[in-house]
């Protein structure tokens, strides 16, 4: 069943806290029956109902469960019998309420306790459901982010993430709390009088029936709007992120109508769900009252007739029973929806963490720590999730020590290039080596401890000077920070703010001018001292001044490294050992600046169009 599945995946790390939970539950059920037992002997006293002169009996514990309990039942009303007589009524009556107090001073306090052990439970999965999603979505491939937006991974963090865990917490009282009430008081019921709850048991399942009828598409609406509040929320990510192009076009109004739109619909979604969500409480009422209703009908008759199987008394602590069960029963139809919505957004969430990791480490990993010769792409082929082929039969060698660019048009697969070499993918044919070892038989930490990536968006976190540049590494002391900062060309700016290297720079670095960004970037590469340097066009966004103390900077890094270098501005690999010319997915040209120019070829025409 759904929710023992729920209960079997998230529960197990809560056992202590889980027995803790039914024990005090239990217990507080019990003392519920004991305080309602009270009502007999108070009804009869006030009613004078009891009229029969009562006798001690002994206890034969070897008789059976029901003699036992007859005697027992009779002791007791004896002892109220002979203090009735001895003490007066009122002491009774007053004894009766004090152990009515105790009583359900007790049940109200073993009840708190029940959710008390409840709480670290429901904190406890939604901490683990998010630790594990926000795990899994950090080691998921850069390809799966392709597919999936922004925004809906959000939601699936956040409101889904809630949704299950209040399922989690449904599911638990389904399974523990209210059925050991209903089990208990049934048992009762039985015991009081087996034709009053057999009557019972034929109300309850056409009143169950027509609860059950209420939630039965509540899944597929929850699904539906779990998946348009992933819907808002990208919007609303992709408006922060572009909000200079909204008013540099004048679309807000725009933005704001498609946003109201979606906001709507979101809205008239969680309306149907709710409602019928909301359903759950009144019609359970309604139904518990027209039982009750019918059982007052019925056992009013049984008693008014001659041959009775249950005194007024009884009858009177059989309904207080009774109504008592209408409220965990109400809980579990509450439950029941819960759980489809909870399973909604579970499979919403499964989604990502089913998800396959389509980036494999070895079983035996080979050692590294260091580029000894070469790196060599020999006959690579790849091609994207969707089938569109990217890269046909690169072969090329880089040898350590040794600057290789690559250029051509957009679209040409040089970025794809890069992304393959630290195993953001994986190719599809072909093999890339590092030293003749093929780079899928390393661990992908190792591999990629021995690069330093800068890109042409500098991707920097809303934290210090000081924690970007040493982002990745660890125990960096200033002195080195300084040390790469300088490097890099930014130690004067970084010192010329309030804090110096512990001035935070803003979400994405937004309080920076994107030169100090990138620059920021290479300081970051500088301390890691990575062997392999991978730069994706780290200066086509940059201006002119901006552009040249970059470069300054990159040089310096490049320095006595491999560097696999993108760029758009071909004077800016213009003394790369080797550039290779990229076509449609293929090397079309490779060789020195002046080799290639005295070829009067593809990567001539690049050259004279940008001069």
């Amino acid at each position: 069943m759904n929710f023992l599945r729920l209960i079997k995946r998230f529960i197990p790390p809560y056992k202590k806290e889980v027995t803790l939970n039914i024990f005090f539950h239990l217990l507080s059920t019990l003392l519920s029956l004991v305080s309602f037992a009270a009502i007999i002997p108070i009804l009869q006293i006030l009613f004078g109902v009891n009229t029969d002169v009562l006798t001690y009996q002994t206890v034969d514990w070897n008789a059976s469960v029901g003699v036992i309990t007859s005697t027992l039942k009779n002791n007791l009303f004896y002892w109220i019998q002979q203090q009735t007589t001895t003490q007066g009524a009122g002491w009774v009556l007053f004894a009766l309420g004090v152990f009515l107090i105790v009583t359900t001073f007790l049940k109200t306090a073993t009840s708190y306790l029940g959710s008390y052990f409840m709480i670290p439970i429901r904190t406890g999965v939604l901490r683990d459901l998010r630790s594990s999603l926000y795990s899994k979505i950090i080691h998921l491939p850069i390809g799966f982010f392709t597919e999936e937006r922004k925004g809906d991974v959000m939601s699936r963090m956040t409101s889904d993430v809630a949704e299950v865990e209040a399922s989690i917490m449904a599911s638990l009282d389904m399974m523990f709390k209210n059925p050991i009430m209903i089990i208990i008081y049934l048992t009762t019921m039985l015991l009081l009088s087996w034709h009053l709850t057999l009557f019972v048991f034929l109300l309850l399942p056409v009143s169950g029936y027509l609860i059950g009828r209420i939630g039965k598409s509540l899944k597929t609406k929850s699904m539906r709007g779990q998946e348009q509040t992933g819907e808002l929320l990208n919007q609303i990510e992709e408006t922060l992120g572009g909000l200079r192009v909204v008013k540099a076009f004048n679309a807000e109004k725009k933005l704001i109508s498609r946003f109201q739109t979606q906001n709507d619909n979101t809205r008239h979604t969680f309306n149907r769900i709710n409602r019928r969500y909301a359903m759950a409480h009144p019609v359970s009422e309604f139904l518990g009252t027209a039982v009750i209703a019918a059982l007052l009908w019925y056992g009013g008759a049984l008693i008014l007739s001659n041959n009775s199987p249950i005194t007024a008394p009884e009858f009177i602590y059989y309904l207080v029973i009774f109504y008592s069960i209408i409220n965990p029963a109400k809980e579990l139809s509450k439950a029941s929806y819960s759980i489809r919505k909870g399973l909604a957004s579970l499979e919403r969430i499964d989604k990502i963490l089913n998800t396959d990791l389509t980036i494999h480490e070895p079983a035996a990993p080979s050692a590294i720590t260091d580029l000894q010769k070469e790196i060599t792409f020999k006959h690579v082929s790849f091609a994207y999730p969707s089938g569109r082929q990217v890269l046909h039969d690169i072969n090329l060698v880089i040898p350590k020590g040794k600057t290789v660019a690559l250029v051509g048009q957009s679209g040409s697969g040089k970025t794809t290039m890069l992304d393959l070499l630290p195993r953001f993918y994986d190719v599809c044919e072909g093999e890339i080596l590092i030293d003749g070892v093929n780079i899928q038989g390393f661990l992908t930490h190792d591999l990629r401890a021995l690069m330093g990536n800068v890109n042409q968006e500098a991707i920097l976190f809303n934290d210090s000077f000081y924690n970007n540049i040493t982002f990745g590494v660890e125990h960096a002391t200033m002195e080195q920070v300084q040390a790469a900062a300088r490097i890099a060309n930014a130690h004067d700016f970084i010192m010329a703010t309030p804090d110096g290297y512990h001035t935070t720079i803003g979400d994405r670095g937004s309080r920076l001018s994107g030169g100090q960004r990138q620059r920021i970037s290479i300081a970051r590469a500088i301390l890691k001292n990575p062997p392999i340097l991978i730069l994706d066009e780290a200066t086509s966004a940059l201006d002119t001044a901006s552009e040249k103390q970059v470069q300054e900077a990159l040089d310096n890094l490049m320095k006595n490294r491999t560097t696999l270098v993108v760029a758009h501005r071909l004077s800016t690999i213009k003394n790369a050992d080797l550039i290779c010319v990229m076509q449609d997915g293929h090397i079309v040209e490779q060789g020195t600046h002046d080799e290639l120019y005295a070829l009067n070829g593809y990567y001539t025409k690049l050259w004279q169009m940008q001069k």
